[in-house]
């Protein structure tokens, strides 16, 4: 090695000791004829010394700019009295240096590394490995890397094997677009790069493989936003002869674990962790993720709304949709361009409007008070247990939109109320999902989840007849109003999955193609099998209380899905496009 310790790793007890140690020079400073560096590492910090007697070292010293990568050979000492950096591990010794290496030069940086805030996020992606200098994404990298062996440790020590399934793969698609890849032996045939190891590690199962687990790399086409990257990492887990119930609990004592390993400092807001059905989430808070670190439940006042005088109300509840109400605590000073920009963030999810009451010393004020009159206005007051000094918001739209909507307006009250306190991790499952949803574009039935999800065995006589009714052996584990992973109990008789293939109007001749594997699998003893899988880049933002997935991950896509750092996406060579056997159509 080219160093005898680490720039973190000096204390007293080493004092008088010969050291060797490499590093960039963080800061230089001339005191008083004395030359001082601060020696940064992945490790640490150390400030060294170079006095004017070593003429050699200290004239190279003279010549070191921040970021530089030297070696330097000295002795431990301790710093003089008032000298010591009480919050640096290394701050009470230093190095007085006998010899200085310049091992490389370095060109000034586009931004400091020491700047702790303030720069152009596109700037650190171009100069990524810049950017891993400095602590706060160091920090985090290293935060992600213990998540992964945490994660890894829990598993291994309770049977689970790490199994590798490949990149290149099948395409079946199932949601998401898919990134494709063609073939330069086979022209016109493609592989894709797979969304999850789903039907890999179903086939495990069938394997006789018993507990599967892996980290695995998975890619979906897709629109990004802040907690989502187009290449993502996944902890994909999988177990034979088991219930929804015991993969719930596993996946409950591990999380419990990595969470008091990593964040000691949070308090794991409810153990065990409480279960809402998907019904009772959007009801309530109008997400499927809600964040539980806060109250601001809703109620329903359909009941009151129906016939009322107000119109928008009373015509949402004739044609079967609903009225709900979110009354905020202290809300009514509000100013009427909060309430605008709240209405703003209704209407994304399609809400046509946002109406409010407000109370304030036994009056009330707000646009349907006047139509609902007083007497009507009071029972919907106490009905949301709202007092003086607090505020009522509705919507009144189909059960979809009323609850996603508000659910919106409960997000940003929360923020701008400061409601969400980050030393809280507030874990919940959400069970009980519908089986099927309505498509929004083709109006055809699909899956929820994906088409392997079992339904509840209560609801199988509903497939056929009712099939919106169904409820799936399905859950999904949230933390702090974010989905961190979701699983299911999985279908294993080929012939329950030819009836949902029937249903998904997946023909006979369009499942051979498309999942003949999978079905053909069904026909040598599949065992009962369920699963989950974390979103391990979200649970690495959310423990390192972080805004955006980018800032966990060492070399993310930046929001349009570019590599800033390698200029990816970008051409190929012709010959390599011949080779491929495809030509490219501008559109």
């Amino acid at each position: 090695m080219l160093r005898t310790h680490t720039c973190g790793e000096l204390r007293l007890s080493e004092e008088g000791k010969p050291v060797t140690l490499c590093g960039w020079v963080h800061r230089r400073r001339d005191h008083g004829g004395l030359i001082f560096l601060d020696l940064r590492d992945r490790y640490g910090m150390t400030q060294v010394v170079i006095a004017p007697e070593d003429k050699e070292a200290f004239a190279m010293a003279g010549k070191v700019r921040p970021e530089w990568v030297l070696r330097i050979t000295g002795a431990v000492h301790k710093r003089i009295d008032g000298a010591a950096r009480k919050e640096n591990p290394t701050g009470e010794i230093e190095v007085a240096v006998s010899d200085v290496d310049v091992l490389n030069e370095a060109k000034t940086p586009p931004f400091e590394i020491d700047q702790t805030g303030g720069v152009n996020e596109e700037l650190r992606l171009q100069f990524r490995y810049l950017d891993m200098r400095r602590e706060k994404l160091k920090n985090n990298l290293v935060l992600r890397h213990r998540l992964l062996q945490a994660t890894r440790k829990f598993f291994y020590d309770r049977d689970f094997m790490e199994i590798e399934t490949p990149i290149l793969i099948k395409g079946t698609p199932e949601g998401a677009r898919e990134y494709v890849v063609p073939s330069r032996v086979y022209h016109g045939l493609f592989y894709v790069l797979p969304q999850s190891p789903q039907q890999l590690k179903q086939l495990s199962m069938v394997g006789g493989l018993d507990r599967y687990m892996q980290i695995a790399r998975c890619f979906r086409d897709e629109d990004l936003r802040g907690d989502r990257q187009p290449e993502f990492t996944q902890m994909d887990l999988e177990m034979s002869f088991v219930t929804a119930e015991d993969v719930m609990q596993i996946n409950e004592e591990a999380l419990i674990a990595i969470t008091k390993e990593l964040r000691p400092d949070v308090t794991i807001q409810s153990i065990p962790f409480p279960r809402l059905s998907w019904e009772e989430a959007m009801a309530l808070y109008g997400s499927d993720k809600p964040d539980l670190r806060y109250g601001l439940a809703f109620r329903d006042v359909s009941d009151l709304a129906k016939g009322c005088g107000f119109g928008i109300f009373a015509k949402t509840v004739e044609s079967g949709g609903v009225v709900k109400a979110l009354c905020v605590e202290g809300g009514a000073d509000f100013s009427r361009k909060e309430i605008d920009e709240l209405t703003e963030a209704a209407k994304i999810y399609g809400a046509k409007g946002l109406a409010w009451i407000k109370c304030a010393k036994g009056t009330f004020e707000g646009v349907p008070v006047d139509k609902l009159g007083a007497d009507l206005t009071r029972s919907i007051v106490e009905k949301t247990k709202a007092k003086d000094g607090d505020i009522i918001f509705f919507t009144a739209d189909s059960f979809s939109v009323a609850c996603n909507s508000l659910g919106a307006v409960r997000a940003d009250v929360a923020r701008r109320r400061n409601l969400c306190d980050p030393k809280i991790f507030a874990f919940a499952w959400i069970t009980d999902f519908p089986m099927f949803e309505i498509e929004k574009e083709t109006k055809e039935l699909q899956a929820m989840h994906h088409p392997f999800t079992r339904p509840k065995d209560t609801d199988l006589a509903l497939l056929e007849t009712d099939p919106l009714q169904v409820k799936a052996e399905a859950y999904d584990i949230i933390l702090n109003g974010y989905e961190i992973g979701g699983g299911s109990v999985r279908i294993h008789e080929r012939n329950l999955q030819k009836r949902i293939f029937d249903i998904l109007k997946i023909s006979d001749e369009d499942a051979e193609r498309r999942f003949g594997h999978m079905l053909r699998a069904f026909e040598f003893g599949a065992p009962p099998h369920g699963g989950i899988a974390w979103g391990l880049d979200r649970m690495a933002m959310l423990y390192a209380e972080e805004p955006n997935i980018r800032e966990v991950i060492a070399f993310p896509k930046d929001q349009k899905g570019k590599d800033l750092l390698l200029g990816a996406p970008s051409t190929i060579p012709e010959q390599q496009i011949k080779e491929l056997g495809i030509k490219i159509v501008k559109v």
